[in-house]
């Protein structure tokens, strides 16, 4: 059984940064495809960043365009966590982030429904 949570999240002006964390049991960061997903009232649900860790040339990494250059996913082997790194927010970056995995790899990571394990997700506010 995997779980996933999500911390990090927070309130913060634009043009500031944060850090969430994904912390997982239950199965190896390596073996799964982890995605990071968001939601905000009156938006469509959109998948912002996910990695794959298994492959023999280290952790492949994939973003949604409104997010590439400002965003940065990676996966600690060790701990076993998945960050999100978020620089340069803007008020549209508001919504809640959920953590998402799914064994393998990242094939239709933008997609909510193609996720077995989620997160109860964390907040993102900016003002």
């Amino acid at each position: 059984h995997v779980q996933l949570v999500e911390s990090g999240g927070g309130s913060v002006q634009a043009g500031g940064s944060l850090r969430l964390s994904c912390a997982v049991s239950g199965s190896a960061v390596r073996s799964n495809c982890m995605g990071w997903l968001r939601q905000s009232p009156g938006k469509e649900r959109e998948g912002v960043a996910a990695a794959a860790g298994f492959g023999a040339f280290g952790t492949t990494t994939y973003y949604a365009d409104s997010v590439k250059g400002r965003f940065t996913i990676s996966l600690n082997k060790v701990n076993n966590t998945v960050y999100l790194q978020m620089d340069n927010l803007s008020p549209e970056d508001t919504a809640m982030y959920y953590c998402a995995a799914r064994p393998g790899g990242c094939a239709s990571w933008p997609d909510w429904s193609w996720y077995t394990s989620w997160g109860r997700g964390t907040q993102v506010t900016v003002s």
